[in-house]
């Protein structure tokens, strides 16, 4: 359910452009909401989209039910749950759990735990996840609950306006210590796995900090201007400095058995409030003994 009041500036507006252009509700949710057994009130009167609005009318929506995908099955799997509303959840997810079920990893990952965690609170969401992570890459995940929450942050997303940042482990002394990696990325033609730098591939751009050093590797802090697959691992393996524990990307598998990848950092307008919202999550314990080591 999302509820807004109306103010003098949609004075006199029709219902059904108020939803599409000031709540950014797109038709086809228009059409499902009329006919799957959704609702259009106000002032807690059910009115057809023709209707004008007035100052101080109160605008509700009510979503029809979704229907969650067959793959989605419920696994009790704990969940590090750092945030939650009845819009957005966020979770600082482990290495070693997919975020989706995929042809790799067709159950047991951090959607099917999601759905047990809905069942047991009695929430008739699915899962929409905004901001996925690589398998092994640790972090802040942000999920929205209803389609509604996810198509506003998507566009969010594309409009560069969910950011989040993440701290690696690389190989090497970088030469420069602050910089910018800005190299397109493709599908890799020998490899249904691999990405690689490619001037047919996408636009990429990957800003670094270097934060400690040593003479064999440096602590990053790494912000991502696009959200291409793999990204800083393709990257950094681009510029010669290879994540640790990366073996897709030719890391050294010495002291880390995954790529040295945290999400550390997600900051995002929140879909309803449009208030900003700023989350952290501190260095899991096996990126932390890499280091300890490095050093």
């Amino acid at each position: 359910m999302y509820q807004w009041l109306i103010d003098e500036e949609d004075d006199q507006t029709v219902l059904r452009e108020y939803l599409l252009h000031k709540r950014q509700i797109s038709r086809r949710a228009l059409t499902s909401i009329k006919y799957n057994g959704g609702k259009i009130l106000v002032n807690n009167e059910e009115k057809n989209v023709r209707f004008i609005l007035s100052k101080g009318d109160w605008v509700e929506v009510i979503f029809p039910p979704e229907k969650r995908s067959k793959w989605m099955e419920p696994i009790a799997i704990p969940l590090n749950i750092l945030y939650e509303d009845d819009h957005v959840l966020i979770i600082d997810k482990p290495a070693g759990l997919a975020t989706i079920p995929s042809r790799h990893h067709p159950t047991h990952t951090l959607a099917n735990g999601v759905i047990h965690y809905y069942n047991q609170k009695n929430l008739p969401y699915t899962v929409h996840i905004v901001t996925r992570l690589d398998r092994d890459t640790s972090g802040l995940v942000l999920i929205a609950k209803q389609r509604y929450s996810h198509s506003i942050l998507f566009k969010d997303q594309q409009n560069e306006a969910v950011n989040r940042e993440y701290m690696a482990v690389v190989e090497g002394v970088l030469k420069e210590k602050e910089g910018v990696i800005s190299a397109p990325i493709a599908r890799d033609s020998h490899s249904i796995l691999k990405r690689t730098v490619s001037d047919i591939g996408q636009r990429a751009i990957t800003h670094y900090t270097v934060k400690e050093e040593t003479p064999f590797a440096s602590l990053v802090d790494i912000q991502l201007e696009t959200g291409r697959t793999h990204q800083i691992r393709v990257h950094f393996e681009y510029i010669g400095h290879p994540l640790f524990g990366d073996s897709l990307y030719s890391g050294k598998m010495d002291d880390i058995d995954r790529q040295a990848l945290h999400c550390k950092s997600l900051t995002f307008y929140h879909p309803t409030t449009r208030k900003e919202m700023h989350f952290q999550a501190g260095l899991p314990d096996d990126i932390k003994t890499l280091w300890r080591k490095l050093q």
